[in-house]
C-alpha cells in the first residue's frame, strides 16, 4: 500500500498507530509492513488472518457462554464471535486506548450489554479478582516489537488458569519460534490437561488447551469443522487437520 491510502495516523507512548484502507480491505498497523488487523469491508464477519481462523478451531471444543479477549486490535475477533454465537457474553481487555477507539470509529466494533472493552493491561486484568471465569480465553498480544513476551511466562499462563472454568479453553497464539519453549510448555501442562496446537505456516503457532481433558472422535470433529467452514465463512477443516497434540 501507498501512504496515499492511509486513512488515519495517530502515535501514542507504545508508538504509531496507522489505519490503511484500499477500497477493497481495511488494516491496522503498528509498524511499516505489518498488519495487526484485516478486515474485508464486504464481509466483515468473515476473518482474514490464518492464525485467526485457526483460533476459531477451539469452537469445535466448546459452545462459549462467555469469553474474554486479551488484546483487542481492530476487534476482528471479538466482531466474528459476536456475529457467530448468539447470546454470547464478551469481553476486550486492551492496553492503548487509541486502540480502542480506532476498532470503534473504523472496524465496526459491536455494542451491547454483552460487549465489554476494558482499557487495561492483561497482566493487570488478570491479577483481578473480581472477574467471573470465562469458557474460552483467547490471548493475542501483540506491539510494534511482536509478540509480548509475558505470555510465555509461568506466572501468565497461572494467571489465565485462574480465570477460566473447569471445562474451559485457553487459545494462545504465539510466533512459530516457540514451539519449543520449555517454560511455555511446563506451564500449560501444569494447568492444562489437553493440550492441542498447529503450525499456520504464516509464522504463526496456535495453542488450544483445555483444563479437562476431551476426545471427540475424528469423525465428529470434520463433520463439526465442515459445518462451522460453511456458517464462518472460511476453511476450518483445512487447520483441524494440522492440530496435533502436545
Amino acid at each position: 500500500m501507498t501512504t496515499s491510502n492511509i486513512l488515519y495516523s495517530c502515535n501514542d507512548e507504545y508508538g504509531n498507530i496507522h489505519v490503511l484502507d484500499d477500497g477493497q480491505y481495511r488494516i491496522l498497523s503498528f509498524a511499516k509492513g505489518d498488519e495487526q488487523s484485516k478486515q474485508k469491508l464486504s464481509t466483515p464477519f468473515v476473518l482474514q488472518h490464518e492464525y485467526t481462523q485457526a483460533m476459531m478451531l477451539v469452537l469445535l471444543f466448546k459452545h462459549p457462554k462467555r469469553i474474554t479477549l486479551l488484546g483487542l486490535g481492530g476487534g476482528c475477533l471479538l466482531t466474528t464471535l459476536h456475529n457467530h454465537i448468539a447470546g454470547v457474553n464478551l469481553t476486550a481487555v486492551e492496553l492503548r486506548p487509541h486502540v480502542i477507539d480506532i476498532a470503534e470509529r473504523f472496524f465496526r466494533l459491536p455494542k451491547g450489554k454483552k460487549v465489554q472493552i476494558i482499557e487495561q493491561s492483561a497482566n493487570d486484568y488478570l491479577d483481578r479478582k473480581d472477574q467471573k471465569k470465562v469458557d474460552i480465553l483467547f490471548t493475542d498480544i501483540y506491539n510494534t516489537k511482536g509478540m509480548d513476551e509475558s505470555v510465555l511466562q509461568q506466572r501468565f499462563i497461572e494467571q489465565c488458569n485462574r480465570h477460566i472454568k473447569d471445562d474451559g479453553w485457553l487459545v494462545l497464539n504465539c510466533w512459530s519460534e516457540h514451539t519449543n519453549h520449555p517454560e511455555l510448555i511446563e506451564s500449560l501442562r501444569a494447568y492444562f490437561l489437553d493440550i492441542r496446537a498447529l503450525d499456520t505456516g504464516c509464522g504463526n503457532w496456535v495453542l488450544l488447551a483445555s483444563k479437562s481433558f476431551q476426545e471427540p472422535s475424528e469423525k465428529h470433529l470434520k463433520m463439526q469443522a465442515q459445518k462451522l467452514s460453511s456458517d464462518l465463512g472460511f476453511n476450518l477443516t483445512k487447520w483441524l487437520s494440522r492440530l496435533n497434540e502436545v
